[in-house]
């Protein structure tokens, strides 16, 4: 989408659907999702809420429910597959699962089964992280993202529901992934053509994303994770999807405050990219590193953790079993409550001259994770005679670790999303989230090792990768403000 489809008169047009009756705004969505073609309501005053576009809380909200259906899933699928699914007499029901096995053991050698686990979450994560680049790409070029988005949806919520039969297991986790790269690859991209170019509420509308991500994170172990302990996984699995279907309501019902998409088979001028966006790019490359130090080291609290708190630490309090999902709660818990106080630390600095810049913020923040790691590391020097660490140690490493995220995550964010070119946001977001696809095939990896070595060896690399990460971005930080300058906004404009 050109910046001649993103003016404001655009965007004031686009915000008086919210005047129209109900039934012709949803017709005037059909016809754009289905035919890829804009219709542009009377002119209007851009709605807001609370400083901001009504379509970035939309946009936020259909992530919060994405989140939900999300981290229900990934806090429970480990232990799923280690203490029920792949167990003799059950796994051989699983369609595929015999090539599929025959496939990580061509790679991996003879692995056991909590290793087909952990390496099964990590080739999960990494494609589920990969996809968003084609998605992003599909929607660049040849579909509006709105059509993406609920396509995206339907998919997933179907890969959700078919989490319930073991037979389709493998089935459903291909359904997952490609609905989630449809919907992620079209969702972010949509922020940014809501703000102008050097708009600071652009970072805080990232923040503000990640706060309702970190909502959902914390909603969903707790919810699925409280079913399936009582009524069982499948159940536990039903309730992400009914949490994917609430969020495409919520998006369909939101779609009028949404920028529009321009008509995909119109031909339109676009100018090469300047010098200026060239460097952009590279800028963004150049990155790429840091955010695949991060998310490695992130990703082993979504793989390798659950088996560390299950056989390593105490989870018994006053005869209450806390379910190990639930300490995944924490990990969105903590960043939505830290994003409002890192909005006012930030904006408090800008004040007095001294808020630091966005390459700052990032090595302070993969800087913060590592040393909250090493927590990890030095568990058991505080074991019980039972050999179990105490609970207080992972709650307080979520606690500190999650500072770090809040600088970081949404950062890196804002800083992709500002200086990708429009006509190609959606792909380069892509590129961002392969990052995390990376590093989730090395969280896989590294989830073999596990089983070879002890856990303090283990943390100690974990919080190893993350600092180097932090490093890395710090000591460039001064070539990067000096080579890049200031944002700019893209020149395309429609042919004559």
């Amino acid at each position: 989408m050109g910046s001649a489809y993103r003016s404001d008169a655009l965007l004031r047009n686009r915000g008086g659907m919210a005047t129209l009756p109900f039934r012709q705004i949803a017709a005037q969505v059909f016809v754009e999702a289905i035919t890829d073609t804009a219709v542009i309501p009377p002119a209007a005053e851009v709605p807001e809420r609370w400083g901001h576009p009504k379509g970035t809380w939309v946009l936020s909200g259909t992530e919060l429910w994405d989140r939900i259906s999300f981290h229900g899933m990934v806090a429970m699928l480990v232990l799923y597959m280690t203490g029920d699914l792949l167990q003799p007499g059950r796994m051989e029901h699983i369609i595929g699962f015999a090539a599929y096995r025959r496939l990580l053991e061509s790679l991996f050698g003879a692995i056991t089964p909590a290793a087909i686990a952990t390496q099964t979450f990590g080739i999960y994560y990494a494609v589920l992280t990969f996809l968003p680049l084609i998605g992003g790409w599909l929607g660049d070029k040849f579909v509006s993202r709105r059509f993406a988005v609920t396509t995206g949806a339907l998919t997933m919520t179907a890969g959700h529901f078919a989490m319930a039969f073991d037979q389709t297991f493998l089935i459903a986790l291909m359904l997952l992934v490609s609905g989630a790269g449809l919907l992620r690859g079209n969702l972010k991209p949509q922020i940014r053509a809501l703000y102008h170019a050097g708009d600071r509420r652009l970072a805080d509308a990232f923040q503000i994303y990640s706060m309702v991500v970190n909502l959902g994170a914390f909603i969903a172990p707790l919810a699925s994770g409280a079913v399936a302990k009582y009524y069982g996984w499948h159940a536990g699995f039903a309730v992400a999807g009914f949490g994917m279907l609430i969020g495409l309501v919520w998006y369909l019902v939101g779609a009028r405050h949404l920028p529009p998409d321009p008509p995909k088979g119109m031909k339109v001028h676009r100018a090469p990219l300047t010098p200026h966006q060239k460097r952009d790019i590279l800028g963004l490359f150049a990155m790429w590193p840091v955010s695949l130090g991060f998310w490695t080291a992130q990703a082993q609290i979504w793989n390798v953790y659950n088996l560390w708190l299950r056989d390593h630490v105490q989870m018994t309090v006053g005869g209450f079993a806390v379910p190990v999902p639930w300490l995944q709660a924490l990990d969105g818990l903590a960043p939505a409550a830290y994003v409002p106080v890192v909005i006012l630390l930030w904006r408090w600095q800008a004040r007095r001259g001294t808020e630091p810049d966005l390459f700052t913020k990032m090595g302070v923040g993969c800087v913060i994770f590592a040393v909250s790691t090493l927590l990890l590391a030095g568990a058991p020097l505080l074991a019980g005679a039972d050999g179990l660490a105490p609970l207080w140690i992972p709650v307080l490493f979520h606690l500190a670790s999650n500072w770090g995220g809040a600088f970081f995550s949404p950062v890196m964010e804002t800083f992709y999303a500002a200086r990708a070119p429009e006509q190609w946001r959606g792909s380069l977001l892509g590129v961002d989230a392969l990052s995390v696809s990376a590093a989730s095939i090395l969280s896989g990896t590294m989830g073999s090792w596990y089983e070879t070595t002890s856990p303090p060896v283990f943390w100690l690399t974990t919080a190893a990768i993350a600092g180097a990460a932090g490093l890395y971005v710090l000591l460039l930080r001064g070539t990067m403000r000096r080579w890049l300058g200031p944002e700019e906004e893209d020149p395309a404009v429609p042919a004559g």
